[in-house]
């Protein structure tokens, strides 16, 4: 099982394999743009780490109680399964070749890396799941990186990720998350570009929200 594809392997409709982000950073990179290194750990690797965990039955039976009217009651949920992911053993197999994506990234200037959530329930045309995820900066180390890949993998089940897939009828049962691992940059500025007002949905209007460093 190959467990790791690099960002010129991917194109923008292969969601199901490198999740909305991962997918789009593919297409970024094959149009020639500046997109730092990085490399996707595919959406494989969170459905066997659940599976050789053996947590599948536990996430969805936690997950089902919640009521979508009421997004506080998502809250403890979102602990007990943040716990199981916590625990959890990555299998030897996907731990090395983890290792060895993340010591390519090395050789690039690249240890200080953006572990990044990539859903493939995100960036769809009608549901973005902008911010619902997480994302960790400045993550150095292999043991760090594996920490952190955990956490994203958890993000997946947060309160408000779950609050939102039950409004919009998404079934929990069909998700599964990818993670981006990518080299950091020194930024002179860096920020967000939506492409319609994400307040009123209008779309004449884009909002840049962005900063300096």
């Amino acid at each position: 099982m190959t467990y790791t594809v690099w960002f010129n392997e991917i194109r923008k409709d292969e969601i199901a394999l490198a999740g909305g982000k991962g997918a789009n950073l593919g297409e970024l990179s094959h149009a020639g743009l500046p997109v730092p290194p990085g490399f996707i750990l595919t959406t494989a690797a969170y459905d066997d780490f659940v599976e050789s965990n053996d947590i599948k039955d536990e996430i969805l039976s936690l997950a089902s109680v919640p009521r979508a009217d009421d997004p506080s009651t998502f809250e403890a949920a979102a602990q007990e399964i943040g716990a199981l992911f916590a625990h959890g053993e990555i299998p030897v197999e996907m731990d090395a070749e983890i290792r060895s994506a993340y010591d390519r990234l090395a050789d690039a200037n690249a240890q200080a890396v953006a572990v990044r959530s990539s859903a493939t329930a995100e960036d769809l045309s009608g549901a973005s799941f902008a911010g619902q995820q997480e994302t960790y900066l400045n993550v150095r180390g292999a043991g760090a990186l594996m920490e952190a890949i955990k956490a994203c993998w958890a993000s997946l089940w947060t309160a408000r990720a779950m609050a939102y897939r039950a409004r919009g009828g998404i079934e929990s049962a069909s998700v599964s998350l990818a993670v981006v691992v990518q080299g950091m940059v020194e930024a002179e500025a860096a920020g967000m570009l939506f492409t319609a007002d994400p307040v009123s949905g209008r779309r004449d209007r884009v909002v840049i929200n962005a900063a300096w460093g």
